[in-house]
């Protein structure tokens, strides 16, 4: 709407932390938005950016800007989906943020079973760590969250716990492999390749070897989980994952999970929600609603 177009403008510099490039992502000229970013600082009697010699970032009256700024552009798409609603045609942009674990499997299954109901309605999936994701509900950058033992939750109203038990894995070829469950000690009797210290896995593995007189010395250490489960296969060593970011059985040759006996590692839990007290778009809440139902039906949730 163009109501909303300085409005637009402004957030687009925010993000792009320059006006060059956000021109370019806006498809004007780097004068003209300067013009329009002027023009609003002239209206308010206060700068909004601070201009460095890399671009520019925002002041304190900026900050302040920018959260009124999206929270009506995110009114605005809240109305205009429930405007489509009354016709029948479901539109709207849905933006999730979530752990990587999610990235591979789970989402783009959800997002496609979706938009074959709603075509109109577009989506933005956004890789987000145990701390950031919060963070992207309360800049109203992500609608919902999806967070494997998140660090806080001070912003977070909990739609939906579900429990994740802690997977090995494998080669098909790997000495554990003949076993239906493994107990952590076995795993660490082999070479282990392990997610970055900030990742939800890691956490439940240190916690675990912290009341045993175990010890974690991986050979291999990344933030790439979809890495590590293809190095465990190259090098037939041990890594671990939750079971929502595994594929199916059948999905990829060559390599099995086995859990994690819940003695040595208890279940760790995804967390599901939005920012407390916020009212979601008719589309997010549609979508949130489909994916608590498939939670529901495929795993232990609360």
């Amino acid at each position: 709407m163009k109501h909303l177009l300085p409005l637009t403008y402004i957030n687009a510099v925010s993000k792009a932390g320059s006006i060059r490039r956000a021109a370019e992502n806006l498809a004007i000229t780097s004068t003209a938005l300067n013009r329009r970013i002027l023009a609003m600082e002239d209206e308010l009697g206060v700068p909004i950016f601070e201009r460095l010699a890399r671009g520019v970032r925002l002041t304190t009256a900026g900050e302040i800007l920018i959260h009124h700024i999206r929270g009506q552009l995110v009114d605005m798409e809240r109305v205009k989906s429930q405007i489509a609603d009354l016709s029948g045609e479901r539109r709207g942009h849905v933006s999730i943020a979530c752990s990587q674990a999610l990235l591979p499997y789970f989402l783009p299954e959800q997002i496609a079973i979706y938009r074959n109901e709603h075509p109109a309605v577009t989506f933005g999936v956004l890789l987000r760590d145990r701390a950031e994701a919060e963070q992207a509900l309360v800049d109203l950058s992500s609608d919902l969250a999806l967070v494997f033992e998140p660090l806080r939750m001070l912003e977070f109203q909990n739609l939906l716990h579900i429990r994740q038990p802690l997977h090995a894995v494998m080669s098909s070829a790997h000495p554990l492999a003949k076993h239906q469950s493994v107990r952590l000690r076995e795993c660490l009797k082999y070479p282990v390749a392990l997610p970055s210290a900030n990742f939800g896995v890691r956490h439940l593995l240190e916690t675990a070897v912290r009341r045993t007189s175990l010890t974690l010395d991986p050979v291999v250490i990344s933030d790439s989980f979809e890495f590590l489960c293809s190095h465990a296969v190259a090098e037939n060593i041990v890594t671990f994952q939750i079971p929502i970011g595994l594929p199916a059985l059948d999905a990829q040759l060559g390599i099995v999970s086995r859990v994690v006996d819940l003695r040595d590692v208890p279940p760790g839990l995804l967390y599901f929600g939005q920012l407390r007290g916020r009212t979601l778009p008719v589309a997010a809440a549609r979508f949130a609603q489909q994916m608590m139902e498939h939670f529901e039906a495929r795993f232990e949730c609360n």
